[in-house]
């Protein structure tokens, strides 16, 4: 069993709650858009991080983090990347990773809206946690957890914070 926290779009601001809310977490999951290497190295001081680059992320974090990340946790396949769409919608290059990978749950950033949708017809679930970050026109900063265990996805939880805070 594994619990995992997920984020994106943090463009270099960490929410104040993030350490409270995935002190339990064993991993921490960043969908891009992290901002600056300080960032990507605070939230690596908490938990092991697993990263994409985002559109606004430079040479560096580009260096650490690769564009898209494939692997298996427990037995579920997962597919992060920061520009993937959603069902119905996803962009180019995440319908090729998806026909290619077949994950069964499909991680992405970007639009700064939390989703959490089940796509029939791929048989995944795709989770977009909004925006982790204070730039950009969302209202309120979303983040994720989530636990793993065998091929089962379940315990979902959203951190939902006024930007004000």
């Amino acid at each position: 069993m594994k619990k995992i926290g997920l984020l994106s779009d943090t463009h270099c601001h960490i929410p104040t709650r993030m350490s409270d809310f995935f002190k339990d977490c064993d991993e921490i999951w960043h969908a891009g858009d992290i901002g600056d290497i300080s960032t990507a190295d605070r939230i690596e001081e908490l938990k092991y991080i697993r990263a994409v680059f985002g559109n606004i992320d430079g040479g560096v974090l580009r260096l650490r983090y690769p564009e898209y990340q494939f692997f298996e946790i427990e037995k579920v396949k997962v597919l992060m990347t920061h520009i993937g769409g959603y069902h119905g919608h996803y962009s180019r290059k995440a319908k090729q990773l998806i026909l290619q990978y077949r994950p069964q749950l499909f991680i992405s950033g970007h639009s700064h809206i939390l989703k959490i949708i089940y796509d029939h017809k791929n048989q995944l679930l795709h989770i977009n946690p909004g925006a982790a970050g204070n730039s950009g026109f969302h209202k309120k900063i979303t983040l994720v957890r989530f636990v793993i265990n065998g091929n089962n996805i379940s315990d979902l939880e959203i951190l939902d914070i006024d930007r004000r805070q």
